[in-house]
């Protein structure tokens, strides 16, 4: 089960290493292996959540997550994307952003990290309504009741989560501009572009989420009649119809992972840069990350850990309320990449945590439970 599951991720592991000593020699070896360790600490919160997600899908959809996903996750946003801001932001064409990128590393770090605020903005908005989304519905299972239990309470006001982010943004805007001017306004232009992509997170999460929604919405009413056509056919013998609709529903939801593993990996492409500024050592190392991220995903629903362990997805979207706040703070201020995985990984261990005691108490309760049924029958 472990192989067939980690398989592709060990041949990835093994030939980007390969292609990383052939590269740039037992440094580059080292460095590929570092940035890998890094997407993979950034990335674990995404695995739990997709994993929340992939768990509806059928076999065939999560193959196509496998495969046809790592391919846009490694090339798209692991190599493709930092040219893409570069080409934007210093209007060059590909060609030429490629060859920057090649040829004056450092220069390409500098516009990649100019860009920074309105990536992180962008990725910052979609990740916090992901978050504000979760907390503000109204669940079976709390992990923090003291939190979930009112603000699910107050999740009952209309497009709340919406309210909430355009204040954050227009809050990260406008401190970012004060500070801008008060340092001579070498960049308050980019207040401006920080409001404009930060709107562009939350209308791309509106319309990806939104579909993936309605479909997903549409799927379930068809299983539902599928339930009862199978009864049916059971008592009258006749065939039933077949249900088209889970393809377009799996489809709006594998569009919906990979918007969210873009905005996920964010922070782990902009964090790669304090290791190298070389974009073939950065596409190996990430890319060799992003695999065992979707590995870990895929384990995760066919072991059906989120049902033993109730609390995983709290944690895992704690930690997403958690980066995007870290995102929008790195618009002005710089942190850590190591406080940024650590807040993730401490989320989920206390989740993790949390879900092995409930576990515990549900099966001493059980136990309790059983002893005194036996005492009461004489037994």
């Amino acid at each position: 089960m472990l192989l067939k599951t980690f398989g592709w991720s060990f041949a990835v592991t093994a030939l980007g290493l390969v292609a990383a000593v052939f590269y740039g020699g037992w440094e580059g070896f080292g460095v590929v292996a570092i940035l890998a360790v890094l997407e993979i600490s950034l990335s674990f919160d995404n695995a739990v959540v997709n994993a929340g997600i992939l768990k509806k899908m059928n076999a065939f959809w999560q193959k196509i997550f496998l495969t046809v996903g790592v391919l846009i996750a490694v090339f798209g946003m692991r190599l493709v994307f930092p040219v893409v801001i570069v080409a934007i932001t210093a209007k060059l064409n590909p060609y030429d952003a490629v060859h920057l990128a090649l040829t004056d590393k450092d220069r390409y770090q500098q516009l990649v990290t100019d860009a920074h605020p309105a990536i992180a903005a962008f990725g910052g908005m979609f990740l916090l309504m992901i978050f504000l989304d979760f907390i503000f519905e109204d669940r079976d299972i709390q992990w923090l009741q003291w939190l979930e239990r009112p603000l699910a309470k107050l999740g009952k006001i209309d497009m709340l989560s919406v309210c909430v982010s355009l204040i954050v943004l227009l809050i990260t805007s406008f401190t970012f501009a004060t500070q801008a001017h008060q340092h001579g306004g070498a960049h308050a232009d980019k207040a401006q572009t920080v409001l404009i992509a930060g709107i562009a997170g939350l209308v791309t999460y509106m319309i990806v989420g939104g579909l993936s929604g309605y479909f997903e919405d549409r799927l379930e009413e068809e299983e539902e009649r599928e339930h009862e056509e199978e009864e049916e056919a059971a008592r009258t013998g006749k065939q039933k119809s077949a249900v088209l609709l889970a393809g377009q529903a799996a489809f709006f939801m594998f569009l919906y992972l990979e918007v969210l593993d873009a905005s996920f990996s964010f922070d782990g492409v902009i964090g790669a840069f304090a290791i190298t500024n070389d974009i073939v050592m950065m596409a190996l190392g990430l890319g060799i990350g992003a695999m065992y991220v979707r590995s870990l995903t895929v384990y995760l629903v066919r072991q059906g850990t989120l049902d033993d362990y109730v609390f995983l997805e709290h944690g895992a979207h704690y930690a997403i309320g958690a980066l995007a706040v870290i995102l929008m703070v790195t618009i002005q201020y710089e942190i850590n990449e190591v406080i940024t995985g650590l807040v993730g990984v401490v989320l989920i261990g206390l989740s993790f945590w949390s879900s092995v005691r409930r576990n515990r108490a549900l099966a001493a309760e059980g136990e309790d439970t059983g002893e005194k049924a036996q005492v009461s029958s004489g037994v």
